[in-house]
């Protein structure tokens, strides 16, 4: 369930508050008059969102990328090319 508050609770409660979005992982949401203003969350849930926005960012492209019709290759056909390259190069530690 939501979390919801008044936007005073920022200045008189603001622990509270932060406490809140650490120990549930959610957002809080902040009221002005009424009426939905501002969305609280924690530093870590923001960077989860933001890593999962990539994420999909990434496979949109992906999938164009497959949607394309160039050749492909079979599975048998990339690890030959990646053993010839790896067994054809000289690989010093």
């Amino acid at each position: 369930m939501p979390n919801i508050r008044p936007i005073s609770d920022l200045r008189n409660n603001f622990n509270l508050i932060s406490d809140l979005c650490h120990k549930e992982g959610e957002p809080v949401f902040i009221t002005k008059n009424g009426v939905g203003d501002l969305v609280i969350m924690s530093h870590a849930l923001y960077e989860k969102q933001q890593a999962i926005i990539e994420l999909y960012e990434k496979l949109a492209v992906a999938e164009e990328e497959s949607r394309k019709q160039e050749p492909k290759l079979s599975h048998d056909e990339m690890m030959k090319q990646l053993r010839g390259k790896i067994n054809g190069s000289n690989l010093s530690n």
